[in-house]
């Protein structure tokens, strides 16, 4: 409505100024405003069929920092383009996007430019091209260049691990059931006994590298150095952390990130000081090609590297993590929603008494009967 008010007007002025002022003139001037917008239509309707945009940024950003994104439109043949608008957009981990950027190729066959984007929430993101479009040189008139738009790109907002403190009563309660369950199994395996009375296990020493669930703390102190087992650790001796990022399909997505993020630090806060206590435990999350992914942690180092695959997919909507039916010392389910439909999740493990879960905040709702732990301010877990 604006544009059309604006030529209305130049129209009127252009009429007043050849009929009332200088003739001669104006009719020049009414000669160049119309041969002017019929150049910058051609330039408008060429362009559309040449000119293609792609952009590029690393998969990776640390939150708090910005993404660098690279955005570069190419044209062909000799023909110089008139302006080309290109639209990009964000996801709610990052700061909005609001610009519209115009660029034109005069000399060469492509030009490109940066913007900067902020990474203000952990969790996995997406940068995008939502609109190109070859406009005149006088902006009036802008056509949909036909070549597709570039893929959206993934990118991973890194938080940082919080550091849980060991006091916490969630750790006590899954550190006693790993002792509880490892002193079943010792005794289970005690007829296996063999004539040097080592328990049913072959050993050696240690290597760096190697998980410190199968260190043998009884031996290593009888030997003086550390032994670890060459058996593979019993996985129902191994704790069980699902990852379950739900979102509901109506939930707002700037509100939903927010909850995510605290979930996906909880998670990885409670497996990295599990594994740095000795405690290795199973990583249940959903992977980049949308699959259930199982993993262990039996290795300080491996926490920063799941994280890395975790932020790497994408959040889809009404989304439940799945278990297999499962037995295991204890699980922890660390969830953004805890209403009712996470029982179908719980169903999963043979004893139910052995599940807890974590929320987001001491005012998240639980539906199920099992305990919810959720991480306060100075990093410790609490019930809420």
């Amino acid at each position: 409505m604006g544009t059309i008010l604006s030529i209305i007007s130049i129209v009127v002025v252009l009429l007043v100024f050849t009929f009332y002022i200088d003739g001669e003139i104006g009719v020049v001037i009414i000669a160049f405003m119309v041969f002017a917008p019929l150049v910058s239509l051609f330039f408008a309707w060429y362009g559309r069929n040449r000119v293609a945009v792609t952009f590029d940024c690393d998969g990776y950003v640390k939150k708090g920092s910005s993404l660098t994104v690279n955005v570069t439109a190419e044209k062909t043949g000799f023909f110089p383009l008139g302006i080309v608008e290109i639209k990009l957009a964000a996801s709610e981990v990052f700061g909005s996007i609001d610009k519209i950027y115009k660029l034109s190729v005069i000399k060469g066959d492509s030009k490109s430019f940066s913007l900067e984007v902020d990474a203000n929430t952990g969790g996995n993101g997406e940068i995008s091209v939502v609109s190109v479009r070859s406009c005149g040189f006088l902006g009036y008139i802008g056509f949909k260049v036909k070549a597709p738009l570039p893929p959206p790109k993934s990118v991973g907002v890194i938080p940082e691990i919080p550091s849980i403190k060991t006091n916490s009563k969630l750790f006590r309660s899954i550190a006693d059931s790993v002792v509880t369950s490892d002193e079943e199994e010792n005794s289970d395996s005690s007829q296996l006994f063999s004539a040097n009375t080592t328990p049913g296990y072959e050993h050696r020493e240690y290597e760096a590298g190697d998980p410190l669930k199968r260190v043998n703390w009884k031996l290593s102190a009888k030997k003086n150095q550390m032994m670890v087992r060459l058996d593979e650790a019993v996985a129902a001796v191994q704790p069980i952390i699902a990852l379950d990022l739900f979102r509901e399909a109506k939930a707002d997505a700037s509100k939903a990130v927010l909850t995510e993020e605290r979930i996906i630090c909880s998670t990885f806060g409670l497996a990295s000081m599990l594994i740095k206590n000795g405690i290795a435990s199973t990583l249940v999350y959903y992977g980049a090609d949308g699959n259930v992914v199982s993993e262990s942690i039996d290795n300080p180092e491996y926490p920063p590297q799941l994280l890395l695959k975790v932020l790497a997919s994408r959040v889809e909507r009404d989304r439940r993590i799945r278990i297999d039916a499962t037995s295991a010392c204890a699980c922890v389910i660390a969830s953004t929603d805890c209403s009712a439909s996470i029982n179908s999740v719980i169903s999963a493990f043979e004893d139910k008494d052995a599940v807890s879960l974590i929320g987001a905040s001491a005012q998240s709702r639980n539906e199920t009967e099992c305990k919810m732990w959720y991480l306060d301010g100075d990093n410790n877990f609490k019930l809420v």
